[in-house]
């Protein structure tokens, strides 16, 4: 069984590629990353479309394999693992919010949140999940009786409500207005701080950087420069 303590770092990468296709139709869309995730921290993944960095996050969330190279997790070798075990690691230790939020449009934001803690060893009450992201009051309205806001923050609390080790957030605030994103951001910043969730939010806004503990900057598939904020803003105080 996995273990997510007794290392400060949830992820090290060495010499990570990913190769689609081969010869004219090839694309290189990772080029030998090395990284290394500290456990606890806020990091925001910035880079033009097709840079690599939903290709990272998909194999350090168990949904893809390198084409080369190694990935650890709390210093345990993701790469040597099988279908199995990868779908035990994912449901276990990781969370998955998106642009859009794939809520069961029959199920009310209660139910949707349930589902997740039907299939965890020790989740949150979907109550519970439901408080942290300030939607106590509308748990038992379906998704299409919710603004696009409180739909992301119903996602927010199906993924955390199985109290994963790291939440992976890609465009989490793509859809929404700037009032309503920061309004996200400010649940995600609240999960990093309140359950010392490791976050990574893969977005476009650059102004969202100033909210992390560190910035991944990307370009053709590789990393080119990682910088530690010191000063980090609250969500609120975000320029959009």
């Amino acid at each position: 069984m996995l273990e997510s303590s007794g290392t400060s770092s949830a992820f090290h990468t060495v010499g990570v590629t990913k190769v689609y296709g081969s010869g004219a139709s090839r694309v290189d869309a990772l080029r030998g990353v090395n990284v290394e995730i500290p456990a606890g921290e806020m990091i925001v993944l910035l880079g033009a479309s097709g840079s690599g960095k939903s290709t990272l996050l998909n194999i350090l969330g168990g949904l893809d394999r390198p084409t080369e190279g190694s990935v650890q997790f709390f210093a345990q070798e993701l790469t040597a693992m099988d279908d199995s075990q990868l779908t035990h690691y994912r449901r276990e230790h990781v969370g998955f919010v998106f642009q859009f939020y794939n809520l069961m449009p029959s199920l009310t934001a209660y139910e949707n949140v349930e589902l997740v803690t039907e299939i965890s060893d020790d989740p949150m009450d979907p109550e519970q999940a439901l408080a942290l992201v300030g939607l106590t009051s509308r748990a038992h309205h379906f998704p299409a009786q919710l603004s696009g806001g409180e739909q992301q923050r119903v996602a927010i609390a199906r993924a955390i409500a199985k109290k994963p080790t790291v939440l992976f957030c890609d465009e989490p605030t793509g859809a929404l207005d700037s009032v309503t994103g920061r309004a996200v951001l400010r649940v995600l910043q609240d999960v990093n701080q309140e359950l010392g969730t490791t976050v990574m939010i893969i977005t476009h806004a650059a102004a969202t950087a100033a909210m992390a503990d560190r910035v991944i900057y990307f370009a053709d598939g590789d990393i080119r420069e990682v910088r530690v904020n010191d000063n980090k803003l609250p969500a609120e105080q975000i320029e959009w």
